[in-house]
């Protein structure tokens, strides 16, 4: 389904191993220090620092874990982090956007190269498939926080929300990135935490698979997630009802 389809690129796996769970963590936590040591440690006067902290609440990161990454910011041996983007195809058209931080930018997009070729997809240069994707700020709520769901939605509205979308046990609440900070405000001032939240590609354009180019595709997005460098991994893959097992 399409909405699966939208959303399956920030819906958490089932049954996420240790191994795994780590390097969630190690990427929240770079996030965490990089916010910090760019717009101070404390999150009331930092909104990128208050959005980190929650996501990683989000992923059940323990506060020791959190305090401590902030606590790191201070420190000089943090490395110079840069934010980029790369973009390529994977197999059967599939456009894939892949977020990055990164103190070796040699180093991380001879990775993610290497990755793409490895799964039969490649890396294209900058602007070859952003055109198939919006770039929108988005809140990810639990839909049982939501007691009054008119309240709710108009209050959204007027600071600036463009759609909640709904897909079940989640709500997906999307806005223009200017409106962004707003929105959070709003979020707080109602006391709803979002499990997730963040600046996305949301694919408008997307691309139906065979089971078994599926298969292959969940290879190469899981492969560069692993990268410990990459922080996102987006797609346009319309993956259908029968196909969700699959995802699982």
């Amino acid at each position: 389904m399409a909405g699966h389809s939208k959303w399956s690129n920030i819906k958490r796996k089932k049954g996420v191993n240790d191994a795994k769970k780590s390097k969630i963590f190690t990427k929240l936590v770079k996030e965490i220090t990089v916010a910090a040591r760019s717009g101070g440690a404390e999150p009331e006067l930092n909104p990128r620092l208050r959005l980190a902290i929650q996501n990683a609440k989000g992923a059940n990161m323990p506060k020791e874990a959190i305090l401590r990454a902030i606590s790191k910011a201070g420190g000089n041996d943090v490395a110079a982090y840069h934010e980029v983007t790369y973009e390529g195809y994977g197999s059967h058209g599939v456009a894939i956007m892949v977020v990055c931080m990164t103190d070796k930018m040699i180093r991380t997009v001879a990775n993610v190269r290497a990755i793409f070729a490895k799964y039969g997809g490649s890396l294209e240069k900058s602007g070859s498939i952003t055109f198939l994707f919006d770039y929108k700020g988005v809140f990810t709520i639990p839909t049982a926080d939501i007691k009054d769901l008119d309240d709710f939605t108009l209050g959204l509205i007027d600071a600036g929300a463009e759609a909640l979308e709904n897909d079940g046990a989640s709500t997906h609440v999307i806005c223009a990135v200017e409106d962004f900070g707003k929105v959070q405000k709003q979020l707080e001032a109602v006391a709803v935490a979002p499990i997730a939240a963040g600046l996305q590609y949301i694919p408008h354009t997307l691309v139906q698979v065979n089971d078994a180019a599926l298969l292959k595709l969940i290879k190469l997005i899981d492969a560069l997630k692993d990268d410990d460098d990459v922080q996102m991994v987006y797609h346009n893959i319309d993956i259908q009802p029968e196909q969700e097992a699959l995802w699982e």
